[in-house]
């Protein structure tokens, strides 16, 4: 489709995008940012339109991963996997992706260190648990060995017995230590820090 650029107006609905017209119909939508570029007389021809699409496919993918960031951190794979859900074709996931990395959004190390601090504080588990997690998060096994390599299982199993242990003080102590035993095991501590605690 080329054609003469005959108008660019802004969308109704958001305000960031412009429909561009050719030869007096509707051809394409775009970012404000891309039609930039744009003036109405100038002439395009198949190839920059089909290169101005492939530009806006990739800003709309780089706007929905900004949004699907703007939540939680996450890791590569959890974008890329939100991306796939979304159509978006792999070779523009891959430029997006690689965008996301270069401004410092998308980092594994960085999401792997934040999900064991966020757990330690609110939701105690132990490494066992952590680790399968953020493998469940696609972190590779190198990372998650980096962001547990100081990770103080005891204290975390500390942390979650005494919450825990609020709720349990009214049983008889056999019950108790029964009860808080297996809590702190569903919650990937090994016996072997269990046991002292």
């Amino acid at each position: 489709m080329a054609g003469t650029i005959t108008a660019i107006r802004f969308q109704k609905r958001n305000k960031n995008r412009v429909n561009v017209y050719l030869d007096g119909q509707f051809a394409f939508g775009l970012a404000a940012v891309e039609a930039a570029c744009l003036h109405v007389g100038q002439v395009l021809d198949e190839a920059d339109v089909a290169r101005l699409r492939k530009q806006d496919e990739a800003e709309r993918a780089y706007e929905r991963a900004l949004n699907f960031l703007s939540y939680r951190p996450r890791s590569e794979a959890e974008v890329r996997l939100n991306l796939r859900r979304k159509n978006v074709d792999d070779e523009v996931a891959e430029v997006v992706i690689e965008r996301l990395t270069r401004v410092g959004l998308l980092d594994d190390r960085e999401f792997a260190r934040y999900w064991v601090d966020n757990r330690l504080q609110f939701k105690p588990r132990g490494a066992r648990a952590l680790r399968h997690e953020l493998r469940q998060k696609g972190v590779p096994s190198s990372v998650i060995d980096d962001a547990l390599a100081g990770f103080d299982e005891e204290a975390a199993a500390r942390k979650a017995a005494e919450a825990r242990a609020r709720r349990l003080a009214h049983l008889e102590p056999d019950e108790f230590r029964r009860r808080l035993s297996a809590y702190l095991a569903r919650r990937g501590f090994f016996y072997s820090v269990i046991a002292p605690i």
